[in-house]
C-alpha cells in the first residue's frame, strides 16, 4: 500500500492513501477554500488544506480564486506550507538546461509579451504571445520547448519545436485535416496568419514550411482556393 505522511495540526504523523496535488519542493495550481485570520487555506487534495500565511502572499488571496504556489516543509514547525512569492523558489544562478530540451511548464503569470511559465519545478521561462496558436491560461500544465537562454540567464520558451521536426509534426497535422475533411483545405499562401492559426493553431512560416515539403514529395497540389490531398 502507498500512503503519504505528514504532520496534522496537533504534531502528529499521520499516513493517509489520498495523494496531494503536489509536495514539498514543488509548484501547483490551486483553489483557495478559506481565508481566515491567521492566512488562506488551500484545498492540496488532504483531508485539512495547506496553509498560506499572509507573510506569504504578495497580494491578499480571495476565497474561491486560484493561484499559482510553491509548497515547502517550514523549518520551525516542520509542516507543510504554501507561498505565493514565487520568485523566492525560482533557480537563476545555475541552469541545467539545453536548447531544444523537452520541459514540463507550468503557466503562472500573463504579461504584456507573453506567458510566464515555471520549468520542471526549478526555473522560470517566458512564452511569447506571437507564438502561441493555442489557448492556454494560469494554471495550464503543458509541455514546451527550450528555444534559448540568454545571457542575462532568462529562458526563452515554445511550445512547438524547432526546424525540421516541427515541420515533420505540422505535416502529419496537415495530412490529417485534409482527411477529415474530404481532402480540402481552403488554405494557401495568401491566407493570412490569423486563418492559418484559426484553421489549424500553426504559424503561417510553419505552414509555409509544411506545405512546400508535402508539395515536394507529391502528397498535396496547391491551388487558387486552397489544398487538395493527392489521393495514392
Amino acid at each position: 500500500m502507498n500512503v503519504f505522511v505528514y504532520r496534522d495540526s496537533d504534531d502528529r504523523l499521520i499516513a493517509t492513501t489520498l495523494q496531494p496535488y503536489a509536495t514539498s519542493g514543488e509548484f501547483a495550481f490551486l483553489e483557495v477554500k478559506q481565508v481566515n485570520s491567521i492566512g488562506a487555506f488551500m484545498d492540496w487534495g488532504m483531508e485539512k488544506d495547506i496553509l498560506v500565511p499572509f507573510s506569504e502572499q504578495p497580494n491578499k488571496m480571495q476565497e474561491g480564486r486560484s493561484y499559482v504556489v510553491f509548497i515547502y516543509t517550514d523549518e520551525i514547525t516542520n509542516r507543510m506550507v504554501a507561498s505565493a512569492k514565487i520568485n523566492k523558489f525560482i533557480e537563476r544562478d545555475e541552469i541545467d538546461l539545453h536548447t531544444n530540451d523537452v520541459v514540463d511548464l507550468l503557466i503562472y503569470s500573463e504579461t504584456d509579451k507573453g506567458f510566464n511559465a515555471i520549468i520542471n519545478n526549478l526555473y522560470v521561462g517566458l512564452i511569447y504571445k506571437n507564438e502561441i496558436f493555442d489557448n492556454i491560461r494560469i494554471g495550464d500544465k503543458v509541455k514546451g520547448f527550450v528555444k534559448q537562454i540568454r545571457e542575462d540567464q532568462k529562458i526563452d520558451l515554445s511550445l512547438q519545436k524547432a526546424g525540421f521536426e516541427l515541420v515533420d509534426d505540422v505535416k502529419w497535422k496537415i495530412l490529417n485535416i485534409l482527411k477529415e475533411k474530404n481532402g480540402f483545405l481552403p488554405l494557401n499562401d495568401n491566407s493570412t496568419p490569423e486563418e492559418i492559426k484559426r484553421e489549424l493553431q500553426i504559424s503561417k512560416k510553419a505552414f509555409k514550411k509544411a506545405i512546400g515539403a508535402l508539395y515536394k514529395e507529391r502528397l498535396v497540389k496547391l491551388g487558387e482556393k486552397g489544398i487538395e490531398l493527392i489521393q495514392k
